[in-house]
């Protein structure tokens, strides 16, 4: 254990997201999502929520410019509660949060650095965060 590191931050995660780099993505995805089939780097996290993930993510990793974060859009385009609490976690709102069809979300996220597998049983509860630059807060 680390003071002052989110306990859902393990060593295993924290060491992938030190490795990202600028503008990198990090797909935060439900227990439905095909994490191994997409992904080169998977940390499984069961037991967990996708927002609380993202707070803890969030806690260390800067967003890039808007869109920071692309969430997978619901069938009828509704936002749900899970992507409110997604877009609450990371600090963001619709306005700057990008929707993308579900299909087309699997091609986008096929290209992030890192997928944490959580234990999220909702619908489209999936998240994917772009790295801004550690230490220059954003204006």
């Amino acid at each position: 254990m680390l003071e002052g590191i989110d306990p859902l931050l393990t060593g295993e995660l924290l060491l992938h997201l030190d490795r990202m780099g600028h503008s990198d993505a990090v797909v935060v995805a439900d227990a439905h999502f095909p994490a191994w089939a997409l992904g080169a780097r998977v940390v499984d996290l069961p037991g967990t929520t996708t927002p609380a993930v993202v707070a803890a993510i969030r806690s260390v990793l800067p967003l890039d410019d808007a869109p920071g974060m692309d969430l997978m859009e619901s069938a009828d385009a509704t936002v749900l509660d899970v992507q409110r609490e997604l877009m609450a976690a990371a600090g963001t709102d619709e306005e700057t949060t990008r929707f993308v069809e579900r299909f087309a979300y699997y091609d986008v996220a096929q290209g992030a650095y890192l997928m944490v597998r959580t234990g999220e049983t909702r619908k489209y509860g999936n998240a994917l965060l772009r790295k801004g630059v550690v230490g220059h807060p954003s204006a």
